[in-house]
């Protein structure tokens, strides 16, 4: 299931500050979803987007709305 893995990933990107710093300097859910998936997690960036505003362990997935960008 692909909340599973978010969540997963997400428990592991608290206890990893490198992988916290390459999430954080991401555009896009998508991006992020790319991240995970070279390290062995599936779940898609609107599965990301879809869990805003909910803390997962430590962290606070949260939607930035960036000038200029459309969906």
């Amino acid at each position: 299931m692909a909340l599973d893995q978010l969540k997963a990933f997400l428990e592991k990107m608290q206890s990893d500050p490198a992988l916290k710093d390459e999430v954080l300097a991401t555009s896009t859910a998508d991006d992020v979803a790319r991240i995970a998936l070279k390290l062995g997690y599936e779940f898609s960036g609107d599965e990301l987007l879809r869990i805003s505003g909910k803390k997962v362990g430590k962290v606070t997935v949260i939607k930035n709305d960036l000038p200029g960008e459309y969906n």
